[in-house]
């Protein structure tokens, strides 16, 4: 509750009049320092009155790329028996306030406002909550009550187009490494029998010994599986405009449209980021609800934890996720360039696209495929140079 700069003049009269009318035996004073107590009083009771107010938003669409157009809704009713008046109500929209016209709102009635949504950067735009701020008649008290819950807006990074994704690595008997476009079967292991295998996949020779139905279970061991590590740290990103790191914007973009021409050619594909990913606003806590990769992307945002390069690379080395990693970093990220370096043992192919850069990444010991790109559309041009590694 906050007292406007009217009401703090009203208590200070009503204090100085009580005081010099007790002081002075004057009761016309005392009379009217209690009559603009009271009136203080009165608006305070006012103010404290909660309108019943329902909230609803509808983003359309909720997921977008950066500069696409998203409209939000927002509804209001009253769902109280009572008119709704001297109120004031804004929605918050990332950044920036948007007014909501709910004064002298009937019981049943609703209002609704329809905006856009800021979709020119990459992020999570969190829409809401509305607040509602309560006044009496005479603007001496005004108090401000949060309604509904916050909803969030994903601002995908754009997508390039890439002309081609890696081709997987088929290893023969002789020793031979062929490239194939989607991988051969191979046999994995046995399972027991469930209704609806095929009988062609039933081990007759292991049923017989064991007693028992098992099924073989084959698995495609040269379709490529692509790694996608985004290095996310500040020092990786050092440069700014405007306070952005136009770098990890890049990156963001490339990261995506990898992800993207995997899962077109139904490719596995994993994302993975240096740092620790932040919560979003609005983000389910349940563990159940799991973010994709684009959403991830639209989250994701600069760390200043510098010492997790050696620690991502330590794990990609022990999981062995794939056999394609690709890493994206910035000008500052040259420096690490010798851990991303030693992974290739555990992944026969590993390209580093570095952005931002002023010159050209110098050649040096680590013998990596390095794209060197000013921002996403570039990079996107480079990709069929290198897309068989």
């Amino acid at each position: 509750m906050g007292i406007t700069a009217r009401g703090v003049g009203l208590l200070v009269a009503a204090v100085v009049l009580l005081g010099a009318g007790f002081r002075f035996a004057y009761p016309e004073l005392t009379v009217l320092g209690a009559a603009a107590g009271a009136a203080v009083g009165y608006a305070a009771l006012v103010a404290a009155w909660r309108p019943r107010l329902t909230v609803t938003r509808h983003a359309d669409p909720d997921r977008v790329a950066r500069g696409e157009s998203a409209i939000m809704t927002v509804t209001v009713r009253n769902s109280g028996r009572l008119r709704s008046a001297n109120l004031l109500a804004e929605d918050r929209c990332g950044e920036r306030a948007v007014p909501v016209p709910v004064l002298r709102l009937r019981p049943g009635r609703d209002t609704e406002v329809r905006y856009d949504v800021p979709t020119h950067r990459r992020g999570v735009v969190a829409v809401g909550p509305l607040r509602v701020t309560r006044r009496d008649p005479l603007g001496l008290v005004a108090l401000a009550r949060p309604y509904g819950a916050v909803v969030p807006v994903w601002v995908y990074p754009r997508i390039h187009p890439l002309t081609a994704v890696p081709t997987g690595a088929g290893r023969s008997l002789d020793g031979r490494v062929d490239g194939v476009p989607h991988g051969s079967i191979t046999f994995d292991s046995l399972r027991e029998y469930v209704v609806g295998d095929e009988l062609r996949r039933v081990h007759w020779r292991t049923s017989a010994r064991v007693g028992e139905l098992m099924v073989r279970e084959n698995v495609d061991t040269s379709l490529p599986r692509l790694v996608v590590l985004l290095d996310n740290r500040v020092t990786a990103h050092p440069q700014r405009v405007g306070g952005v790191a136009e770098s990890f914007e890049s990156a963001c973009e490339a990261a995506a449209s990898v992800v993207t021409a995997a899962h077109r050619a139904d490719l596995p594909v994993v994302l993975l980021l240096v740092a620790a990913e932040v919560a979003t606003p609005g983000e389910e806590t349940d563990a159940a609800v799991a973010l994709g990769p684009l959403d991830r992307l639209a989250a994701a945002e600069l760390s200043s934890d510098d010492d997790t390069v050696r620690a991502a690379t330590t794990r990609l080395r022990q999981d062995r996720l794939g056999d394609t990693l690709i890493f994206l970093t910035g000008p500052g990220g040259r420096d690490e360039l010798g851990h991303v370096g030693a992974l290739r043992g555990a992944y026969p192919s590993v390209v580093v696209g570095v952005f931002g850069a002023a010159e050209p990444t110098p050649p040096g010991a680590t013998g990596l495929v390095v794209v060197d790109a000013a921002d996403g559309p570039e990079f996107a041009a480079e990709w069929d140079g290198v897309r068989r590694w």
